[in-house]
């Protein structure tokens, strides 16, 4: 086989489509939670902590002081924007709790149809239970 009969192979496995779709999908989630992070959520944060812009936060490494973070940027000091720092964080804690609870719903889909049909997981009590009886059944038919 030719290097690329191989690749589509992979290529067209469900696995890749799967991912495919992943990457694709979470990268616009992406991007909606980081206009809700600063478009909804911190400009009413930044009111109640005294009118402060999360986008404007910053620290000038350089000589002078500088009002805002694109005047800085403008002259060429480096700066640490922990203003951006922060948002990123609350963009990645939110985009985290929502894949937990897909991750969550989708385990419960999981489970639905094998405990609609009677094949829940068994306890540890009826797994040696089994085992148990397994062992007796062998030994009668030894004796």
């Amino acid at each position: 086989m030719s290097f690329w009969d191989d690749f589509r192979k992979f290529a067209i496995r469900g696995n890749a489509l799967d991912l495919t779709v992943g990457v694709v999908v979470g990268g616009a989630f992406g991007k909606i939670v980081t206009s809700l992070v600063n478009d909804i959520v911190l400009p009413p944060v930044g009111l109640l902590l005294g009118k402060v812009d999360f986008s404007n936060l910053f620290f000038a490494l350089g000589a002078g002081t500088y009002s805002t973070l694109a005047e800085a940027k403008k002259v060429g000091v480096p700066v640490l924007s922990y203003g951006a720092f922060l948002s990123s964080i609350l963009d990645f804690v939110i985009v985290a709790f929502c894949i937990f609870l897909a991750v969550r719903w989708l385990e419960r889909f999981r489970l639905l149809p094998s405990v609609m049909l009677g094949d829940a997981p068994l306890t540890r009590s009826e797994k040696l239970l089994e085992e148990i009886r397994d062992e007796l059944r062998g030994k009668s038919s030894r004796g």
